[in-house]
């Protein structure tokens, strides 16, 4: 059985009982003469949800939950922009939730307290996300086909030249077959990967299918060149397929 993201690799992100939520520390306001508005910020929620009743699944029976929720995340400045149910490597109970977040994020761990205490969900992980060239501020999944879910594990002085040869590929790949990149984020480096001198990153990807994420891996296109190279930079790496679900 594939193990969920990270903890199968022992750099684990912040893990969240149902009746708690490990403390973040708040964004750092950084003042400006044009006082422009904060970057967004995203959290990746990975969940394990309980069994739900007779006639539902526990993904359908969270879904139903995050939409109560929906009202007071916009009140504290955030939205669900996706939520992501297994396809293959994730089993039938788990699910991925990402939530951004603009201007005032005071209240933001207290959402987020409220989005692993309902009774559908038996523990969870957070990652604090930080975006790099994508998403923009207007991005936002689209249904239909498939997102696969990558995690990478990088030296952390190598995170400009990886994002800088994702961003070369793409530009081969996107044109080359149906697939999209939603977003490349950093996560908020944990002690162990402090000690470690590394970071990690999470590219969440739209294929239009399974048989598109397969034939998207010719190595002779020179979006895989890009890959390959950055590939040589990467540590450890850990992916699953999911379908994309409107909040």
């Amino acid at each position: 059985m594939t193990h969920p993201p990270s903890t199968a690799e022992g750099l684990a992100m912040e893990t969240i009982p149902r009746r708690g939520l490990l403390g973040a520390a708040a964004l750092a306001l950084i003042p400006t003469l044009s006082q422009a508005a904060e970057p967004a910020m995203y959290d990746y929620l990975f969940v394990d949800l309980d069994d739900a009743a007779p006639g539902t699944t526990p993904t359908r029976a969270y879904a139903d939950h995050l939409r109560t929720r929906t009202a007071s995340l916009a009140a504290a400045g955030g939205e669900v922009v996706g939520y992501f149910t297994p396809q293959l490597g994730w089993v039938g109970r788990q699910a991925a939730l990402l939530v951004r977040w603009a201007g005032d994020v005071k209240t933001r761990d207290r959402e987020l307290i409220s989005l692993m205490r309902d009774k559908t969900v038996r523990s969870g992980q957070r990652a604090e996300l930080t975006p790099t060239e994508r998403p923009g501020p207007a991005d936002r999944p689209q249904p239909g086909g498939i997102y696969v879910h990558r995690w990478f594990v990088v030296e952390s002085r190598s995170v400009p030249e990886f994002v800088a040869l994702s961003v070369e590929g793409w530009r081969d790949f996107e044109v080359r077959f149906d697939t999209k990149i939603f977003g490349l984020f950093t996560a908020k480096r944990s002690a162990n990967d402090r000690q470690s001198g590394v970071t990690r990153l999470l590219l969440i990807t739209r294929y239009g299918s399974h048989g598109v994420w397969e034939a998207s891996r010719d190595p002779s296109t020179a979006a895989m060149a890009a890959f390959a190279r950055r590939q040589a930079l990467t540590r450890d790496s850990w992916a699953a397929s999911t379908l994309f679900v409107p909040i």
